[in-house]
């Protein structure tokens, strides 16, 4: 369970296509095409521009796919 808390003491947080925090992460109204999650440590380091690419890049490929990758600025690691 180490991991889990891990993950849970992140604060995840959905991001919006203009790079604004929207909220806590799973709360996206539309769940065929969700808003993209990053812990907001991670998306508060980010610029607004920043947030912005990788929700975009989330929402243009999600449609067809269901993981898709962060921006190089976006990339959170697992340690």
């Amino acid at each position: 369970m180490g991991e889990l808390k891990k993950w849970r003491d992140q604060k995840w947080v959905r991001i919006g296509i203009d790079g604004s925090i929207k909220g806590a992460c799973g709360t996206s109204k539309n769940k065929k095409n969700p808003d993209r999650c990053l812990p907001l440590a991670k998306a508060k380091s980010m610029t607004k521009a920043q947030r912005a690419a990788t929700a975009r890049k989330k929402k243009k490929s999600g449609r067809t796919k269901q993981f898709v990758s962060n921006t190089k600025a976006g990339r959170v690691s697992n340690s």
